[in-house]
C-alpha cells in the first residue's frame, strides 16, 4: 500500500535521489542554455561593432582641384596645385604627380580639374570620427562640400594598393598577394605529405609501439601552441638553411609543419570511415594491397580528406605568431614577386594596423578583419559543400 503523503513511501521502485536528480538536470540546462545565449550575445555584439567600425573604411574622401602639370611640379609636387589646398590633400597622391605624367605625357604643360585623394584627416572629419584639423582647413572643407567638391568614392586603394605609412593611401593588396603565395607554398608541401603519412599509417604500417610512438606524437603536435612553430621554423629553415627572411617560402614551409598533424588525423579519420569489406571485396578479387588503397580506399576517402585540409588551410591562413616570428611582419609597400621576395600576411598586416596611432587605421583594421573572416567562412563552407555533395554514407 503507497502511502502518498509520506516521503518514505513503501515502493520497490522509488528512488529517493530522483527528485535531486531532476533539479541537477534543470540546473544543468538551465547553465547550458545561459552559456549558448552569452555565446551568441557576444558574437552579435563582435560583428556589430566590426561591421560599424569596418564599413566606413570602403569609402574614401576625395576633393576636386586644380593640378598643374609642368616642369616645376614634377621637381617639386607641392607646387601642382595651389598653397590653400596643401593641408587636405594627400601628401602620398601629390608624391604619384610625376607617375601621372610618366602614363599620360599629354597632361604637361596644362592645368586640369582633378579628383584628388583627400588627406585622413579631411576623410575622418567627413564621417563624423575624430579628426584634427585646423580651423582653416574645416572651413575650407565645408565651403568645397556646398559646391559638391568633396565627395566620398569607393576605397579601391584598399584592395589595390600596399602597407603605407600615409593612412589614406595603405591597402591590403601586398598582403593578399603574400597570403596566396604563402598558402601555395603551404599546401603543396602538406597535403601530399600528410596523406602519405596517414595512407601508411592506417593501411600499411603495423601496429607496434613505434607506430603507436608517431600516433601520439602527431596528436600531440595538433594540440601545442602555433608560435612554437615559428620558432622551429626559424631553426631550421633559415638559420640552417638559409633561406631568406621574410619570404613566403619559409613562411609556407612554417604553415605547413603546423598543418601537417591537421591534415594527417583528418585523412586518417576518412581512411578509417571506409567500410572493410570495399577491402575485403578487392581482396576477393586478386588485387594487391597497393591497388586496393590506391583505386578504391582512397578515392572513397578523398573528399573527407580534402574537407580536413581545406580546414586545415584554413587554419593556417588566420595564423599569425608563427609569421611573426620568421618575419612576416615587415613594412612591405609593394606585392612580392615571387616566393623568395619579402612579403607579409594578411593577419600579420592586421596586427600592424591595429598598433598605428592614427584613427583611419582603426577602420582600415576593421575592413581587413572582415575580408579576412569572408575568405574563411568561405573556404570552411566549400569544405561543407564538398562534403555533403561527395559524403558517402555506407
Amino acid at each position: 500500500m503507497i502511502k502518498r503523503n509520506n516521503k518514505h513511501i513503501d515502493n520497490p521502485f522509488y528512488d529517493p535521489t530522483l527528485n535531486g536528480r531532476h533539479r541537477k538536470s534543470k540546473r544543468f540546462k538551465a547553465f547550458t542554455a545561459t552559456s549558448l545565449i552569452f555565446s551568441i550575445a557576444f558574437l552579435i555584439f563582435f560583428l556589430y561593432d566590426m561591421i560599424s567600425k569596418g564599413t566606413p573604411a570602403f569609402e574614401q574622401a576625395y576633393i576636386k582641384v586644380d593640378v598643374t602639370y609642368n616642369e616645376e611640379s614634377i621637381k617639386n609636387s607641392r607646387t601642382a596645385i595651389s598653397s590653400e589646398y596643401l593641408g587636405v590633400v594627400s601628401r602620398a597622391w601629390l608624391r604619384e604627380i610625376p607617375r601621372h605624367v610618366e602614363q599620360n605625357p599629354s597632361l604637361m604643360g596644362q592645368t586640369v580639374s582633378v579628383w584628388a585623394l583627400a588627406d585622413d584627416q579631411v576623410d575622418q572629419y567627413l564621417k563624423g570620427h575624430y579628426y584634427k584639423l585646423k580651423r582653416k582647413d574645416r572651413a575650407l572643407i565645408d565651403d568645397l562640400k556646398a559646391y559638391g567638391n568633396v565627395e566620398l568614392k569607393f576605397n579601391k586603394i584598399f584592395f589595390t594598393n600596399g602597407d603605407s605609412k600615409i593612412p589614406e593611401f595603405a591597402g591590403l593588396n601586398s598582403a593578399v598577394v603574400g597570403s596566396i603565395l604563402t598558402l601555395i607554398i603551404t599546401m603543396l608541401f602538406a597535403f601530399p605529405i600528410g596523406v602519405m603519412t596517414a595512407i601508411y599509417l592506417e593501411e600499411f604500417a603495423d601496429d607496434n609501439k613505434f607506430t603507436q610512438t608517431i600516433e601520439v606524437n602527431i596528436n600531440n603536435l595538433a594540440a601545442i601552441p602555433s608560435i612554437l612553430f615559428g620558432l622551429l621554423g626559424l631553426a631550421i629553415f633559415i638559420n640552417l638553411f638559409g633561406l631568406p627572411r621574410s619570404s613566403p617560402l619559409v613562411g609556407g614551409l612554417t604553415l605547413a609543419l603546423m598543418t601537417l598533424p591537421i591534415i594527417i588525423v583528418s585523412s586518417r579519420a576518412a581512411l578509417r570511415a571506409v567500410p572493410d569489406s570495399i577491402r575485403q571485396a578487392g581482396y576477393g578479387l586478386g588485387l594487391t594491397k597497393i591497388e586496393v588503397t590506391r583505386d578504391h580506399v582512397l578515392p572513397l576517402a578523398f573528399p573527407g580528406i580534402l574537407t580536413g585540409s581545406i580546414i586545415g588551410l584554413a587554419q593556417a591562413m588566420g595564423e599569425t605568431a608563427p609569421l611573426i616570428i620568421i618575419g612576416m611582419i615587415a613594412f612591405i609597400p609593394d606585392a612580392p614577386n615571387s616566393v623568395l621576395h619579402a612579403a607579409t600576411v594578411m593577419p600579420a598586416q592586421l596586427f600592424t594596423w591595429s598598433g598605428m596611432p592614427e584613427r583611419m587605421y582603426v577602420e582600415k583594421t576593421a575592413a581587413g578583419i572582415m575580408v579576412l573572416l569572408t575568405i574563411l567562412i568561405s573556404l570552411n563552407s566549400f569544405a561543407i559543400y564538398l562534403r555533403k555533395k561527395y559524403e558517402v554514407k555506407w
